[in-house]
């Protein structure tokens, strides 16, 4: 991925090395590939925060926030790579809700270290990528793609884009007021599993956005490299539901699903990367 030729983004927060709150994982916290493996499948790309973060040890729960504490912008090559791929999904989404006679909110970015308090709770070193609705804000720990490079072999600086893009994807939903509908259906959903596949179409949309992204940085901005697409989907695939349910309990139960497929989020992606359009992500019909 061309990933400095994209335009940096002014909203990304380093909160590392700094005392933040959250709970008490300590830097470089390494789970064994169980525990990852639930932490993967909670946070890689999109449950909710407050639902898991008391798995992971030491989460209160409590809305909180680390306003008081000073950031500064990344300085090292980690950092200006999420600052870079942020900034080019910021140009992607300006565009398209512009295009639809509206301005684009742009989410802030958090990367911090051991713990930190959000407007979803408080979290752990362990939690990675997510996404709060509470206060805007994607939340990433960078160990954790490391750890998704050893044990999961996603590798590559697509599929870590991958990820950022679908945590934006869920911001997209927050500000046109899909998720708020989807919670709403949840609710009053007869059964858990009516619950769980609304759930697997907001992710789904999300995979799909994320493909959406990755078109525009393709044919736009000429950012993507050949095998880039492939390491996308990659990550897809190592992240299904019916993947993760093999590697835990060794079997597939479809009705628990909360996120789909490995091969129904390579579909999604797909679908968004081929087209770039909106319209073409609209996994509840």
């Amino acid at each position: 991925m061309r990933w400095r030729q994209s335009r940096q983004s002014q909203n990304v927060q380093d909160y590392r090395g700094r005392g933040t709150g959250g709970g008490g994982g300590g830097r470089g916290t390494k789970f064994g590939i169980v525990g990852l493996i639930a932490i993967v499948g909670a946070y890689f790309l999109g449950v909710d925060p407050r639902l898991i973060m008391s798995l992971v040890g030491g989460g209160t729960g409590a809305p909180a926030t680390e306003e008081n504490i000073e950031t500064t912008a990344p300085t090292d090559e980690s950092g200006a790579f999420v600052m870079h791929v942020l900034g080019d999904t910021e140009e992607t989404w300006s565009a398209l809700f512009r295009a639809a006679g509206s301005e684009y909110p742009q989410p802030k970015l958090a990367l911090f270290e051991q713990g930190i308090n959000t407007a979803c709770g408080s979290a752990t070193s362990a939690a990675g990528p997510f996404y709060c609705p509470g206060d805007q804000r994607v939340y990433i720990d960078l160990t954790f793609f490391r750890q998704l490079e050893t044990d999961f072999a996603a590798e590559g600086d697509f599929a870590k884009a991958y990820v950022i893009a679908h945590e934006v994807g869920h911001h997209v939903q927050t500000v046109t007021g899909i998720s708020d509908r989807v919670r709403s259906a949840q609710q009053s959903a007869r059964s858990q599993e009516e619950a769980n596949a609304l759930q697997v179409k907001m992710e789904l949309q999300a995979d799909c956005y994320a493909g959406i992204w990755a078109h525009h940085a393709d044919r736009t901005r000429q950012l993507v490299e050949a095998g880039d697409i492939n390491e996308a989907l990659g990550a897809a695939s190592a992240v299904g539901d019916d993947t993760i349910q093999k590697r835990v309990q060794g079997h597939v139960n479809q009705e628990s699903f909360t996120h789909g497929s490995g091969a129904q989020r390579q579909e999604w992606f797909r679908r968004g990367y081929a087209s770039g359009q909106v319209a073409d992500c609209d996994t509840f019909r």
